[in-house]
């Protein structure tokens, strides 16, 4: 039993949703997407502000996508209502990011910088300043959640943090576990 799939999504307020025979085409102020699927397995319901995703029989495949594929609707609601975001911090010294067009320039003590090209759909924001744990703060922002989680773990993976210094790029509410090191041994 799919108990994901067998929840009711709400529409919220100022979204245009368009249910057709094999897709569900949601419009809102900050983007538009459109979810596909397969009708002969999946049917999607649209009543009085509330999307029902049902399934055609029990067969465990079907059961996998019926929970899939509301998902995937769900998660296009929130996003084209309100937007994902992804906040990455860059911890090191001397390490730096900065806007070049809109692609994001990288200088994470390697020889050369890292430019990185966000996703279509997707924008970055640099907001500079020092804090106690950070050099700068990178905010990856869009409305598909896929989109917005690849573009952030692009530009993690170009320095991930590492677990003696804690230096790198991170995500804001990551938690990082520091070990020791080689001098806490010695007597």
């Amino acid at each position: 039993m799919s108990r994901i799939g067998n929840k009711l999504i709400h529409i919220p307020e100022g979204l245009n949703v368009t249910v057709g025979p094999d897709f569900v085409d949601i419009k809102g102020k900050m983007g538009e997407d459109k979810i596909s699927f397969n009708p002969a397995l999946i049917g999607v319901e649209l009543s009085e502000g509330i999307l029902k995703v049902t399934r055609a029989n029990e067969e465990k495949q079907t059961k996998a996508m019926h929970g899939t594929i509301r998902a995937l609707i769900n998660n296009a609601c929130i996003g084209c209502h309100d937007g994902f975001v992804k906040k990455l911090a860059i911890v090191g010294i001397g390490y730096r990011a900065e806007l070049k067009g809109g692609n994001i320039v990288l200088h994470v003590g390697y020889s050369h910088p890292i430019t990185i090209a966000p996703l279509p759909g997707v924008t970055i924001k640099v907001i500079d300043g020092k804090t106690k744990d950070s050099n700068g703060l990178i905010e990856v922002s869009g409305s598909d959640k896929f989109a917005v989680g690849q573009t952030a773990a692009l530009i993690r993976e170009t320095r991930r943090p590492e677990p003696y210094l804690g230096k790198g790029i991170r995500y804001v509410d990551e938690h990082i576990l520091r070990k020791e090191g080689k001098r806490a041994g010695k007597k």
